[in-house]
């Protein structure tokens, strides 16, 4: 019996994906301020990701009506991929933010150029609009994005808040976009803020 032989074009187009899937294998390299909650070590990109998609699965109800949670969750495993080649940016840290968008801008260039025509463009596509904050699917994914650090610097006993000197106008004014994507999330955070003061694991002011 003859096989017939391999369709080279589809080969192709499946040694660009497997490509960039080992690529991206290096988001594991990427590490974060943030504290695991056991205060054993601090989390990776690939870890941070993995954790906002379950966030968005679990938290879905305290989203806007009509928010696709698929979109959302495809955002929030792409979000990070760029910090592979542009690093880690600490959210407090007003220097490494100045050019920032300029380096992710590249890296997005780079990393979703690796995938075939048509797939690395909506990849992309959907990065960008994460990017962006325009669309209800974004403003949730972001919000979630800002959650998790809250989260996690809580139940750290101040965390990363504690190591750099961060005070609750600080966190109170760059993280209040929570509340336009989901004022139920919003003011549980901000009851953690409260709490956290009052702990001694996030000052007031300086």
């Amino acid at each position: 019996m003859n096989q017939q032989p391999p369709d080279l074009p589809a080969m192709e187009r499946l040694h660009q994906q497997i490509g960039f899937i080992l690529e991206i294998d290096k988001l594991k390299l990427i590490i974060r301020r943030t504290l695991l909650i056991d205060q054993s070590r601090r989390e990776n990109d690939a870890e941070h990701s993995w954790h906002l998609a379950m966030m968005a699965l679990v938290l879905a109800e305290y989203a806007e009506p009509g928010v696709d949670i698929g979109r959302v969750i495809h955002m929030l495993l792409l979000h990070d991929l760029v910090e592979i080649d542009a690093g880690d940016a600490f959210f407090y840290d007003a220097a490494a933010e100045a050019d920032k968008a300029a380096r992710e801008q590249q890296a997005a260039e780079r990393l979703f150029g690796l995938l075939p025509d048509g797939q690395g463009e909506g990849l992309r596509a959907l990065w960008e609009e994460f990017e962006a904050r325009e669309t209800a699917d974004a403003r949730f994914a972001r919000a979630l994005d800002r959650v998790q650090p809250m989260l996690h610097n809580f139940h750290t006993e101040g965390g990363t808040w504690k190591e750099y000197g961060v005070t609750l106008d600080q966190v109170r004014s760059r993280r209040a976009l929570i509340a336009d994507a989901s004022p139920q999330l919003w003011a549980y955070v901000d009851g953690l803020l409260v709490e956290a003061v009052r702990r001694g694991f996030l000052a007031e002011k300086r």
